[in-house]
């Protein structure tokens, strides 16, 4: 597998302790996440069925102010999304910034597509970036052909996305259900696609039956709920600024980051690291930067626990 935030199995075998020792900040999940409502029995015993799904992308295309003509089709995890599109849109190159999600390149090389520095290529992009947090600006997007935006860090900040773009025809924005809503073991993702034909090659490429019957009914509720997003970013934003102030503390530098994540240069990342795995807390680093580490926000009552790891 490419490198990824997760992995705690690993960290237990190197380090020692079990999964309830260790607080994982290796990834950019919310600590807090959105709390589960009772779900019918048939959600679970029945097949998920047509009027479930539709009651999912109602919420959807609300919450995200998808605009009418654009297409949304619901898949079993953002992964599950990446892992088709490339091959669907059999595109000859596309331009991919990086540092950036690794997943991405791998899926358009499978795919045959070539990786090319050319502003008049199709671009695929993260926005906001992981694991920088940098945008993609408007005027990147002028001038592609097709821009896919992955925008699975965008909703601490609605005002950022690019989802208006979606009815120009030229633009494709992924969303993740997991990482604001901290349900990622859920495995729900989003494609608003342009009206045509991508959007029912998806489709038919994700099979019948793509999203399970608890995560039709638990995400239809979670983007119905507006009041918890609202708290939830202002909670995001204030520990985001926490975190700021514990690591300048101790000497690192802001270098990037999100409302769900933060990238700091520490100088010495895989000391740094090591350090904070002795004390059973998991951060992580990056195969290209020796000095730089992201930590996600730890949960409530965790931010002693983390101040004390801390090396």
């Amino acid at each position: 597998m490419r490198d990824h935030g997760g992995g705690l199995d690993a960290a237990i075998a190197a380090w020692g302790g079990a999964r309830g020792d260790w607080l994982d900040l290796s990834t950019g999940i919310n600590p807090v996440p959105y709390p589960l409502p009772p779900l019918p029995p048939w959600a679970w015993t029945a097949l998920p069925d047509r009027d479930a799904a539709r009651a999912l992308e109602e919420a959807a295309r609300a919450f995200w102010s998808v605009p009418p003509e654009a297409e949304i089709v619901a898949a079993p995890g953002l992964s599950a999304l990446i892992a088709r599109l490339p091959h669907l849109l059999r595109l000859p190159a596309v331009a991919i910034p990086g540092p950036t999600y690794n997943e991405w390149e791998a899926a358009f090389r499978a795919a045959g597509t070539a990786i090319a520095d050319d502003p008049s290529a199709p671009l695929c992009a993260v926005h906001p970036n992981n694991p920088d947090g940098r945008p993609v600006p408007p005027e990147a997007l002028e001038g592609r052909p097709l821009a896919l935006l992955d925008e699975s860090f965008c909703d601490p900040t609605p005002e950022a996305s690019h989802m208006p773009r979606t009815a120009d025809g030229r633009t494709v924005v992924l969303k993740s259900f997991g990482k604001f809503w901290g349900l990622a073991g859920l495995r729900l993702g989003f494609a608003i696609l342009p009206p045509g034909p991508l959007a029912g090659a998806l489709r038919e490429a994700l099979g019948p039956w793509p999203v399970s019957g608890p995560a039709l009914a638990v995400g239809a509720a979670a983007l119905a709920d507006r009041a918890w997003a609202e708290t939830t970013r202002t909670r995001l934003r204030r520990d985001a600024a926490r975190l700021d102030a514990l690591m300048g503390g101790r000497g690192a530098r802001l270098a990037g980051g999100t409302d769900l994540f933060r990238l700091y240069d520490v100088g010495d990342a895989r000391a740094f690291a090591a350090a904070c795995a002795r004390a059973r807390v998991l951060v992580r680093v990056f195969p290209w930067s020796p000095s730089l580490v992201r930590l996600g926000l730890p949960p409530p009552g965790e931010w002693d626990r983390l101040a004390a790891a801390l090396p």
